[in-house]
């Protein structure tokens, strides 16, 4: 089930959201194109990792260049691949532009990056030995669709489902969707070791959570939660 689009016009330009996908798609330009072994420094050097983050273990000189707990905030910028990128860039511009214009956009700042370092936080607690380092915005956005699940259940999302050789577009509630995709998240991180590598499953669940709870504390006062569209 793949997201394309959701019918939930907004009032204003998403300038936040766009900024940060922007920032994610020079930032992995730059990563690609600078070469595997310096591109691999790069991200040892800006990623966070549990290990260091804990004092656990520590970074050779030429890499520490910024304090652990800065990385934090700079991993939510960093891509693994083209798929991890086009994937998270997807989901952020189709969820992104409604849950920034029901705050205004330093809000929108705040909301995004705590439900991201949340959501790094929820990774590396449990995984406190590991030396692997997490990048990525899924767990910022994480908090995002969180936050759209709680203002905009009813909202109806264009998704599309891959039948094998066939696939079919149907729009379905964001309830449904979002559902969904709780629900392979909590499968998944049951069924994962993500100490391991690969996908840090706790995070999305845990930057999941994060926009649930915080939305009632960022929205604006005149937008009430469970509706299908924003409050004018």
């Amino acid at each position: 089930m793949i997201p394309l689009h959701d019918d939930n016009p907004t009032d204003r330009f998403p300038l936040i959201t766009v900024t940060f996908i922007i920032a994610c798609v020079l930032l992995f330009l730059y990563q690609v194109g600078i070469g595997a072994q310096a591109g691999r420094a790069f991200v040892f050097s800006f990623g966070s990792i549990p290990s260091v983050l804990f004092g656990n273990k520590s970074l050779p000189p030429e890499l520490a260049i910024l304090p652990a707990e800065a990385t934090l905030f700079t991993s939510m910028f960093l891509h693994g691949g083209w798929m991890h990128l086009i994937g998270n860039m997807l989901y952020l511009w189709i969820f992104g532009n409604n849950i920034e214009d029901i705050m205004s956009r330093v809000r929108f700042v705040v909301f995004y990056v705590t439900c991201g370092i949340i959501a790094a936080l929820a990774h590396a607690i449990p995984n406190a030995d590991s030396t692997i380092p997490m990048i990525g915005a899924s767990g910022a956005i994480s908090g995002v669709l969180g936050a759209y699940l709680l203002v905009y259940p009813r909202a109806r999302i264009l998704v599309l489902i891959p039948l094998g050789f066939i696939s079919q577009l149907i729009r379905m509630p964001a309830i449904v969707v979002l559902g969904f995709w709780f629900v392979l998240q909590l499968i998944s991180t049951a069924l994962s070791d993500s100490s391991g590598g690969g996908v840090a499953w706790d995070a999305h669940l845990g930057g999941f959570v994060a926009g649930v709870v915080l939305i009632p504390l960022f929205k604006r006062r005149n937008v009430s939660l469970f509706h299908k569209t924003r409050a004018k």
